[in-house]
């Protein structure tokens, strides 16, 4: 899952309502000559989608052109297998210990003309491992280690066929999904990094040096030409690309532009083709409207918005003061003043949304209940637990400290900024000053890393898969567990939804972890967030909306035409 990391989804499809909208730039546009500008919604500041600080949308979507994946989830939903890197789908050959064999594509091949190798797949393993004596952890800081540290070997069995064997008793009911983004071995080892099966600092360094270098390779439709981290990459085709579609593009630059507005503003003037904005703003959409080459497409998607607590701050570690805070939010009021217009999903599950057939409202039998913006029973809670409010009303702690907090939000996102302000008055209801504080663009990824927040919201980006999220979010030992979560038996708990190949098994235990982590209030869940893809069909063509990609409508990228 990815932040804006992988998180979940129901199974249910997206429905895409395309509606022909537009404005007065809709005959513009860079591309129509086999050049098209694709406009990110924000920046990002590392080159590796592995560690936490690189595992965002941004970058993901950034990279998608040139990336090295087995597979995505179409817009039904369904895995779909990269022919370029594989000849057929990955098959289970054995539960006992949990084994799976990719067949590679015979041709398979990064753009320098290298083969794609099991030494690549033993790479992606070494850095999400979490082993120490597969890389320096200080070094390669994963974004998740569930996959990496329940992986026992990795070899090539036969010509072109790797075979993956997981640890004895190691489950996992979603076994075909492996996404993570997979890097060249060989470039490592052709820049200083050639013993990095052997000695886990090497191993480390290589995968700082991908973290610090922009790509010129890929096994994707196309391969970077030019790149600086949190601005742009630019692409051509990939000669070497063994795809069963030829990309359909002479050039494509894949350029940040931040917010919904600015992208709206620059597709009326021409300036991009297209773009995928993280933020959904129905009033900037409709400024499209009157010129039919612009195509407007919303659906539902996979990303969800959710407030996170610091574990580490002062007032924070307190389970009593986490519970008032979210019980003060109202998020059917953040829905209704963010998207008046709108029909908006409330988010009453970490896991699942209403759509899945594995959806239990845990938010709802909370004590008090989060997100209901009951105020008063917020206040009564702290109280009993020992606070009290000075005569300005001021919640304090038994020992006099005044409560203050931090909200930070992703500068420049509407949405995101109004809803701290919504929970900056909600807050000062039971006596608690909040400071706002903007995250400049790019900079999401720092600071979740460091901790640089004591409440912060952002989004989830996730797939149809599930089994992933439980342990990214909240295991004591995941580099994306930002708050620093634990409690007793949790990560037993976590490790029982891969313990099964059962799907509705996992999901029962997906729950079990959600009826766990709810009534701690470490993250409140808000709503799913609608999604839209905007373009120049004057200018561009072959765009697919998807709703359960992590690369959205990039996903199937070569296809695209102009």
């Amino acid at each position: 899952m990815r932040r804006k990391q992988a998180g979940a989804i129901g199974l249910a499809a997206a429905a895409a309502a395309t509606m022909a909208l537009g404005a007065c730039g809709g005959d513009g546009g860079s591309g129509g000559d086999g050049d098209v500008t694709w406009a990110v919604s924000s920046g990002w500041e590392t080159w590796n989608e592995n560690t936490s600080d690189g595992n965002n949308s941004y970058l993901h979507q950034a990279l998608s052109p040139g990336a090295t994946t087995l597979g995505d989830f179409d817009e039904n939903a369904e895995w779909v297998f990269n022919d370029a890197l594989l000849a057929k789908a990955p098959e289970l050959t054995s539960e006992g210990p949990l084994t799976v064999e990719y067949t590679l594509n015979e041709n398979a091949q990064w753009s320098d003309g290298e083969p794609f190798r099991v030494e690549d797949f033993i790479y992606t393993w070494y850095q999400m491992s979490g082993n120490a004596d597969h890389c320096d952890q200080a070094q390669c800081v994963p974004a998740t280690t569930d996959w990496g540290a329940n992986v026992a070997s990795i070899e090539e069995t036969s010509d072109g066929v790797v075979t993956m064997t997981y640890v004895d008793g190691y489950l996992d009911p979603e076994w075909e999904f492996l996404q993570t983004p997979m890097y060249p071995s060989h470039i490592a080892e052709a820049n200083g990094f050639a013993d990095w099966q052997n000695d886990p600092a090497v191993m480390g360094a290589s995968a700082q040096y991908f973290a610090e270098t922009p790509p010129t390779w890929g096994t994707g439709p196309y391969v970077p030409t030019d790149a600086r981290a949190g601005e742009f990459v630019t692409y051509e085709p990939n000669e070497n690309y063994q795809g069963s579609v030829d990309p359909g593009l002479e050039k494509l630059t894949m350029k940040v532009v931040e917010g919904t507005e600015a992208i709206v503003t620059e597709l009326r003037q021409g300036s991009i083709d297209g773009s995928w904005p993280s933020e959904f703003d129905a009033e900037e959409i409709s400024k499209l409207e009157g010129d039919d080459a612009i195509t407007a497409e919303v659906y539902e998607g996979s990303i969800w918005l959710h407030i996170d607590t610091n574990t580490r701050n002062e007032f924070l570690s307190d389970e009593v003061l986490r519970q008032a805070v979210f019980a003060a939010i109202d998020n059917a009021d953040i829905i209704s003043k963010n998207y008046p217009d709108t029909e908006v999903a409330p988010r009453t599950n970490h896991f699942f949304n209403q759509a899945s057939e594995y959806h239990e409202a845990f938010l709802g039998q909370t004590d008090p209940v989060q997100g209901s913006g009951d105020a008063d029973a917020a206040r009564a809670a702290l109280t009993d637990a020992g606070y009290t409010y000075d005569s300005q009303d001021q919640l304090t702690t038994s020992g006099g400290d005044e409560v203050e907090l931090n909200f930070r939000y992703g500068e420049g996102d509407a949405v995101r900024q109004t809803t701290g302000e919504l929970v900056q008055a909600y807050l000062a209801e039971i006596g608690i000053d909040v400071e706002l504080q903007a995250i400049p663009d790019g900079e999401l990824g720092n600071v979740l890393a460091e901790g640089e927040f004591d409440l912060i919201i952002y989004g989830w980006s996730g797939t149809p898969a599930f089994t992933t999220a439980p342990n990214q979010y909240f295991a004591s030992d995941s580099g994306s567990n930002f708050g620093g979560y634990t409690m007793d038996g949790l990560d037993e708990a976590l490790a029982k939804v891969r313990s099964t190949t059962d799907i509705a098994e996992a999901a029962g235990f997906a729950n079990e972890v959600d009826a766990m982590v709810m009534p701690a209030a470490f993250t409140l869940p808000i709503f799913d967030e609608p999604q839209s893809t905007v373009y120049n069909s004057n200018t561009m063509s072959g765009i697919t909306v998807n709703g359960n990609s992590q690369a959205g409508p990039m996903w199937d990228v070569r296809n695209w035409e102009s």
